[in-house]
């Protein structure tokens, strides 16, 4: 063991586990949807800042990087393809915003959660503003495959943060 893998044990000796979460679509930003929370991937939880190159008169031998803004990838949430006959909320909004191009951005807070004596408890949060449909997807029908159909939705957002819990 290396002394980064070391210092890495002694900064977090109990590290999150990926498997806890839940994401919670707040309808109208501030009404949770109770249906919708269960997902077995979350994906594009992350940022970057955009950097412009501005070259210094007379100086050849470097060029000076600024800040410009951050970019933001999309929100992937995949879970299994919903059989019910009620559509949930979500996947009403997805259709309405494919069907219609009718748009009613919510805000989306992912947490994860450890475990406190068999009882979830959440460690971590993220809170993703003015999410709304950029893309669905259903996995590919199979008739030679034994999985289960994966439900892909995709969601662009203003900007994300962390929340202190």
């Amino acid at each position: 063991m290396d002394a980064l893998e070391t210092f890495k044990n002694i900064a977090d000796p109990n590290p999150a586990l990926s498997h806890r979460f839940g994401v919670f679509f707040f309808t109208g930003g501030v009404i949770p949807n109770p249906i919708d929370f269960r997902f077995q991937k979350v994906s594009g939880l992350s940022a970057d800042i955009q950097t412009d190159t501005v070259n210094e008169g007379g100086q050849n031998l470097f060029s000076h990087r600024l800040p410009n803004k951050v970019n933001y990838n999309n929100l992937v949430l995949e879970r299994g393809y919903s059989t019910s006959l009620i559509p949930s909320p979500l996947t009403t909004e997805f259709n309405i915003a494919f069907s219609t191009f009718k748009f009613v951005p919510s805000n989306v807070l992912i947490t994860v959660f450890n475990d406190f004596q068999g009882v979830p408890v959440p460690i971590k949060a993220l809170l993703f503003m003015k999410a709304y449909p950029v893309k669905w997807s259903i996995s590919d029908l199979d008739a030679q495959s034994n999985t289960v159909l994966i439900d892909t939705m995709e969601l662009a957002y203003t900007r994300f943060q962390t929340v202190i819990l």
